[in-house]
């Protein structure tokens, strides 16, 4: 007589408690390196190196990473999705994201960038209502709006703020955005590493063209040394991401991607001598207090649900 498979037995609390402090510190090992990435990136753009160019650097050599870890051979099938066009359109989003930071990189300081970028989990929760069903009820649409103020103090339009260039930061947060809401649609169809190869392959493939019309030979060894570690930190990063949320939920460790603001600051005077005004302070403090009341308000809303199913 066969016996029933039994489900793998809980971690002890101990346990649990361990692996949660591995995934935070994954967690914010994994914003070091997309801050470095940024960093690389910019750099690459203030000595002439065409945002293009950096891109593509970006995509393939993280392919390259990548692929000795994800392939056909010790992953069968990791090409097969099951929603391929879905899988396009995000990889594609991601692209844009991408192209359009380093093109800012050029104009603003690191930390400019990334408060606007800080403002994606309030354009995924806005947009979740019509494109998801999950409405925000009326706390988190007042976070939502505040937020959104917070990004205004960091551009500051009309008023003399930062460089113009900061559009391209934000349609690049709108991009990010939409990118991370079909990553979850994506998550009941296909398996993360068929979601991470497709992004990495379509990016590279899509800026291929590009090559013939802004290449140029890196004007010096750190600038090759720049393009490798681009891609380099770029797939650790993602990864360090992966294994992370494997050990804990979404809901412990997103708090912890703002450090990222942290090693923007530090970088940003360290290696280009710019420390932002008081009002990108400002505005980031605001930005990243919505984000974190968004979060508190998700995890509050989860609890009854979590009772709910326990009765």
């Amino acid at each position: 007589m066969t016996r029933p498979l039994l489900p793998a037995p809980s971690p002890s609390p101990d346990e649990a408690g361990r692996q949660r402090l591995t995934a935070i510190a994954l967690m914010c090992a994994a914003v070091v390196c997309f801050a470095l990435l940024d960093t690389h990136a910019k750099w690459l753009g203030l000595h002439g190196m065409d945002p293009l160019l950096v891109s593509f650097a970006r995509y393939s050599v993280s392919v390259v990473l990548v692929s000795f870890l994800i392939n056909p051979w010790s992953h069968p099938g990791v090409l097969r999705a099951r929603r391929p066009w879905l899988q396009l359109l995000r990889s594609l989003l991601l692209l844009g994201s991408t192209v359009l930071n380093f093109f800012a990189l050029r104009y603003l300081q690191l930390a400019e960038t990334i408060s606007i970028a800080f403002a994606t989990p309030l354009i995924v929760a806005l947009v979740s209502g019509p494109l998801l069903g999950e409405w925000p009820g009326p706390r988190r649409l007042a976070a939502i709006g505040v937020g959104f103020l917070g990004v205004l103090l960091v551009t500051r339009p009309g008023a003399g703020g930062i460089h113009p260039a900061a559009l391209l930061s934000v349609v690049g947060c709108v991009c990010y955005a939409f990118y991370v809401l079909t990553t979850r649609v994506l998550a009941t169809s296909d398996s993360s590493e068929t979601t991470m190869a497709y992004s990495g392959l379509a990016g590279t493939v899509a800026l291929l063209p590009t090559l013939p019309f802004v290449f140029s030979w890196p004007s010096s060894p750190y600038a090759w040394v720049a393009l490798v570690a681009i891609g380099f930190f770029g797939a650790l990063g993602h990864w360090l991401l992966i294994v992370a949320h494997r050990l804990a939920p979404a809901t412990v460790l997103a708090p912890f991607i703002y450090s990222q603001l942290i090693w923007m600051v530090l970088l940003g005077w360290l290696v280009f001598d710019q420390l932002p005004d008081r009002w990108t302070f400002a505005g980031g403090a605001i930005v990243v207090s919505s984000g974190l009341y968004l979060l508190y308000r998700e995890r509050v809303r989860k609890v009854p649900d979590a009772a709910a199913r326990m009765d």
